[in-house]
C-alpha cells in the first residue's frame, strides 16, 4: 500500500510536456536564437548581398540550411554550457536554474548530441566546407564550455568570437569581402566583448565560488571597469568609420544613438557596486544589440519597398 502511494505521488510530481518544453526553451535560450536568425537574414539582405532582390535571398536554399544548422548548433551549445555551469547558475541565477532543472541532465545530453548531428547534416546539404565549419564550431563551443571559460583572457575572447561566428558562415556563403562588413564586425565584436565583461561582473559571486578564473575574479572589479572603459573607447573607432560610409544609409541614426547610450553606460558603470546594477547595464547592452539588429533594415530605405517588388 505504501509503495502504491509513493508511486501515485511520483506520478503527480511528473511535469506536463509543455512545462518541459518551456524548460528546454529556457536552456537553449530560444529568444537569443530567434534574434540571431533575424540578424542573419537582415545582414544577408542589407549587408552581405545588397545587389540581390528580397526574394532571391529569402528563397536561397543554401542560406536556409545554414540558418537551420546555426539554430541546431547554437541550441546544442547552450545545452552543453548549461550542463557545465549548473553549479554556478544555482548561485548566480537561482530562478532560471530551477526552471532549467525540470529536464534531467541525461535528456539534455541526448538532445545535445542529436542537435549537433542534425546541424552537421544541414551543413552537409550546403557543402562539405559548411559541414566542416559547423563541426569545428561544435568542437570550439564544447572546448570553451569545458576548459577555456575557466581562464580569464582565453574565456573572454573565445566567448566573444563564438558569438560572432554564425555571421561568418553567412559571410563566407556570399563571399562579400568589403571594408564595411569588417567594420560592422569590429563594432559588434567590441559590443559583445563589453557584454562578456559585464556578465563577469554580474556573476562574480558564483564564478568565485566555483573557482572560475574570469577577469573579474582574478583582477577584481576596479580593473574590469578600467578594461570595459578602454573597450568602450575602442568602440568609437568603428562607429566613426561606419558613419563615413554612405552605404550605411539610415542606420547612421542607430550609431548616433549609440554614442550617448555608451556615455550613459560608462557613467553608470563607475557608479555600479551591486549585482542588480550590473544586470541593468547588461540589459542596456542587450537593448543596444537588439536595436542594432533591427536597424539593419534602415541601411537603404528604398530596399524595403523595392525588394518586395523585385522578382
Amino acid at each position: 500500500m505504501d509503495l502504491l502511494e509513493i508511486s501515485k505521488k511520483n506520478r503527480k510530481m511528473k511535469k506536463p510536456l509543455y512545462i518541459k518544453v518551456l524548460s528546454l526553451f529556457s536552456v537553449v535560450r530560444g529568444y537569443n536564437i530567434l534574434l540571431i536568425v533575424i540578424a542573419q537574414y537582415l545582414a544577408s539582405i542589407f549587408i552581405f548581398s545588397p545587389e540581390k532582390s528580397l526574394n532571391n535571398v529569402l528563397l536561397d536554399v543554401d542560406l536556409y540550411f545554414i540558418v537551420l544548422a546555426t539554430i541546431c548548433v547554437i541550441a546544442a551549445g547552450y545545452i552543453i554550457n548549461n550542463f557545465y555551469d549548473s553549479e554556478t547558475d544555482r548561485i548566480n541565477k537561482p530562478l532560471k536554474s530551477k526552471i532549467d532543472g525540470i529536464v534531467s541532465q541525461k535528456i539534455k545530453l541526448r538532445i545535445y548530441f542529436l542537435l549537433n548531428f542534425i546541424g552537421v547534416c544541414f551543413g552537409f546539404l550546403v557543402s562539405l566546407r559548411a559541414s566542416f565549419f559547423f563541426s569545428v564550431y561544435i568542437f570550439l563551443i564544447w572546448f570553451y564550455s569545458h576548459k577555456l571559460k575557466r581562464y580569464p583572457l582565453a574565456g573572454l575572447f573565445s566567448a566573444t568570437t563564438l558569438a560572432i561566428l554564425p555571421f561568418f558562415a553567412v559571410f563566407v556563403h556570399y563571399r562579400n569581402f568589403s571594408e564595411i562588413i569588417f567594420t560592422h564586425a569590429a563594432f559588434l565584436f567590441f559590443i559583445l566583448l563589453i557584454r562578456e565583461l559585464i556578465k563577469d561582473l554580474e556573476s562574480l559571486s558564483g564564478d568565485f565560488t566555483q573557482n572560475y578564473q574570469t577577469i573579474a575574479v582574478k583582477y577584481g572589479e576596479y580593473f574590469t571597469k578600467i578594461l570595459i572603459s578602454i573597450v568602450v573607447v575602442l568602440t568609437l573607432n568603428p562607429i566613426y568609420f561606419l558613419l563615413r560610409y554612405p552605404e550605411v544609409g539610415g542606420m547612421k541614426y542607430y550609431f548616433y544613438l549609440t554614442l550617448p547610450v555608451l556615455f550613459v553606460f560608462l557613467s553608470m558603470l563607475w557608479l555600479s557596486t551591486s549585482k542588480r546594477n550590473y544586470r541593468i547595464l547588461h540589459l542596456i547592452l542587450k537593448f543596444l544589440i537588439l536595436a542594432g539588429v533591427f536597424s539593419l533594415a534602415l541601411i537603404d530605405y528604398s530596399v524595403i519597398l523595392n525588394r518586395i517588388l523585385l522578382k
